[in-house]
C-alpha cells in the first residue's frame, strides 16, 4: 500500500519539526514549506493527500494558499492550524471545503488523532453510517467536497441519533451560514448552547452573528447602555463647543 504523504506549510521551524517526527510516526511521508509561496511550488512536483497549513503567515496567508489550492488540487484535504484564527476565517475556509481545524498549542496526540480522523473518513462506508460521529464525519467529507446540503441532511440525521451533544448543532449554524441564513445560524448556535453552555465554538459563533459595529463593536445584549453613553458624549461635546 502505498504510504499517504502530507505537506506541512508553518513559517515557525518548531513547529514543522514536531509535526516531521509526529506524522513520521505514523509511516506517513512528509514535505515542508516555511510559506505559501513555497507550498504551491512543491505542490506543482509532487501529489500530496494532505495539507497542514498555518493560518497566519508572512507573505501570503493560509486563507490565500487554501483558496489557490482549491483551483488547482480540489482533492486535497487540508487541516488548518492556528493560534489566532477567526471564526470568520473558520466559516470561509468551510465554504473553501476546508472543515479541520488544530490549535497551537498542541501535542503530538492531538496531530496523531486529527490526522487520522481526516484519512479515515475517505473510508468510511455511508451505507455503514449508523452512529453519530460516523454520520458527522460523512458531513464533514461533504463539505470536504463542498456538497454542504449533503453535509447538512447527514448532521441532522447524527442529531437524530443522539440529541444531547452540542458539535452538531453548532456545525449546522456555520452551513447555514453558509447559505446566507443567519437568523437560522442564531438558532443553531443557541441549541448548541442550550446543550452545553461552556462550548466555546457556539460562543464564538452567536457572540459574532449578534454583533455589529459603530464606531467600534458592539453587543446586542449591551445596546442600550452603549447607546446612551454614546448619546451623553455627544451631548457633553455639542455643550463644549
Amino acid at each position: 500500500m502505498k504510504k499517504k504523504s502530507v505537506l506541512i506549510v508553518d513559517d515557525e521551524k518548531n513547529i514543522r519539526l514536531t509535526l516531521t517526527q509526529t506524522l513520521e510516526t505514523m509511516d506517513i511521508e512528509t514535505g515542508t514549506a516555511i510559506n505559501g509561496e513555497e507550498a504551491l511550488s512543491k505542490l506543482k512536483d509532487r501529489e500530496y493527500d494532505l495539507i497542514l497549513l498555518d493560518l497566519k503567515m508572512p507573505g501570503m496567508d493560509g486563507m490565500d494558499v487554501l483558496r489557490r489550492v482549491v483551483e488547482i488540487r480540489p482533492d486535497i484535504r487540508i487541516i488548518i492550524i492556528t493560534a489566532h484564527g477567526t471564526i470568520e476565517s473558520a466559516v470561509e475556509a468551510m465554504k473553501l471545503g476546508a472543515v479541520d481545524f488544530i490549535q497551537k498549542p498542541f501535542a503530538p496526540k492531538e496531530i496523531r488523532e486529527i490526522v487520522t480522523q481526516v484519512i479515515d473518513r475517505e473510508k468510511v462506508d455511508v451505507k455503514k453510517a449508523t452512529d453519530y460521529s460516523t454520520r458527522l464525519e460523512l458531513a464533514k467529507r461533504c463539505i470536504n467536497e463542498k456538497q454542504f446540503e449533503a453535509a447538512i441532511e447527514h448532521i441532522k440525521k447524527a442529531v437524530s441519533l443522539d440529541t444531547s451533544r452540542p458539535e452538531a448543532f453548532n456545525l449546522l449554524g456555520a452551513l447555514y451560514e453558509i447559505r446566507g441564513d443567519k437568523y437560522e445560524a442564531q438558532n443553531y448556535y443557541r441549541a448548541a448552547l442550550d446543550l452545553d453552555a461552556s462550548y466555546k465554538p457556539a460562543i464564538d459563533n452567536l457572540h459574532r452573528t449578534t454583533s455589529w459595529n459603530v464606531e467600534g463593536e458592539v453587543i446586542l445584549g449591551d445596546i442600550s447602555k452603549s447607546i446612551n453613553d454614546n448619546h451623553k458624549k455627544k451631548k457633553k461635546d455639542s455643550k463644549n463647543e
